[in-house]
């Protein structure tokens, strides 16, 4: 027999879990699936700055600001921009309770998941394809041949959605930066030195072409990311099997710079994680389908200059969970108001967060930052 639910959400992130308790609050049932075996199958990422006019309004549509507020990271919102000689060129040390704090990846969305009733989230679910039947109905095929089918469909499953296809043809495209991650453990005992260069929140030191993004977790480790603009083949020449190895070929884009910055890679504990930077096109958005929508990533996903997609990805599970309980009985009606305000939100996100990567690793790096900040301030 063939499982049917009234609203299906792939994808058990930021966004599909957000969209899940607003619809609960409201009174609504979904049913979540996601590939992942467990919650605690891999880690979720660093820390979120999370805006007071975008995920923030979520959280609050979820009822859940004050849960927040109790797990957000003290201090985490400090800045300090560095040049790559290790001169620092700006420091801002700021409350934390201000319009961006920081809070565990990991941590928010535990507090997404407590939120819903026990079996919301089906576990060890990968979605392999999905097909309209007619009617704004769907069919959904899971990776072990079960076949379920449902009056709404929410693709909430990331970059490389399987649900994209059913209303757009795009594809995520490299930005022309990679990312290496690494991890400086315990660092206030065991690495003192780069303890002292991130500070007490994010660091930014910058280059031309190049830079190290790192911030201090809840936990007491560093959280770094290597920046290099490079060609999308460079990562696949690095065999990050061999960590030494690994450490090497990334720091030798970072010679000439000071040594207290190489060792945020060199001093690295475990080992280094590539990533690639992709985005979708700046402007995606497609023609209305019935019985099917996108949100976060998979509707709009773009580069991490901008501090935007976590926000996003909550702003707009909580627009769409409250455009369904506000047109009940009238799913298009909900759809449409919640694409016509998430395009055009999407759109300026994407553009503001090219612009920024291109801004962060420019010829005159730091510069560029310094003058953002300046003009903010």
């Amino acid at each position: 027999m063939t499982t049917h639910h009234a609203i299906t959400i792939v994808g058990a992130g930021l966004g599909g879990l957000t969209l899940a308790r607003v619809l609960h609050v409201h009174g609504i049932r979904a049913a979540v699936y996601d590939l992942d075996p467990s919650p605690a199958t891999r880690t979720q990422g660093g820390m979120l700055d999370i805006h007071h006019d975008s995920g923030q309004v979520a959280l609050r549509a979820a009822e859940l600001h004050e849960g927040f507020r109790a797990l957000v990271h003290p201090g985490g919102d400090a800045t300090r921009v560095l040049d790559k000689d290790a001169v620092v060129r700006l420091e801002r040390t700021h409350g934390d309770r201000g319009e961006r704090p920081e809070i565990d990846r990991g941590d928010l969305r535990g507090l997404l998941l407590d939120s819903l009733p026990e079996g919301t989230v089906r576990w060890g679910a990968k979605v392999t394809g999905a097909r309209p039947l007619g009617g704004g109905r769907h069919e959904v095929t899971l990776a072990d041949g079960t076949v379920l089918t449902t009056d709404l469909l929410v693709g909430a499953d990331g970059a490389w959605s399987r649900i994209r296809p059913l209303v757009s043809d795009a594809r995520p495209a490299y930005t022309g930066v990679s990312f290496v991650e690494a991890d400086l453990q315990d660092a206030d005992l065991r690495h003192p030195v780069s303890a002292e260069v991130v500070g007490g929140g994010m660091l930014f030191a910058l280059g031309a072409g190049r830079g190290f993004l790192a911030h201090r977790e809840t936990d007491g480790s560093l959280h770094v990311y290597a920046a290099v603009e490079a060609p999308e083949e460079w990562l696949d020449g690095i065999d990050f099997t061999d960590t030494e190895t690994a450490r090497a070929r990334v720091l030798e884009h970072f010679a000439g710079w000071d040594k207290s910055l190489r060792a945020l890679v060199a001093d690295a504990d475990g080992a280094l994680v590539p990533r690639r930077i992709h985005a979708l096109p700046v402007g995606h958005r497609w023609e209305r389908v019935p019985g099917v929508t996108l949100l976060g990533d998979a509707a709009h996903l773009m580069s991490p200059f901008a501090g935007e997609g976590a926000n996003l990805a909550l702003l707009d599970g909580a627009e769409l969970g409250l455009a369904l309980a506000a047109h009940p009985g009238d799913t298009e009606a909900a759809l449409s108001a919640y694409e016509r305000k998430m395009f055009p939100r999407a759109e300026r996100s994407a553009a503001d967060s090219a612009d920024n990567g291109a801004m962060l690793l420019r010829s005159d790096a730091p510069q560029g930052l310094l003058d953002m900040f300046a003009q903010h301030a």
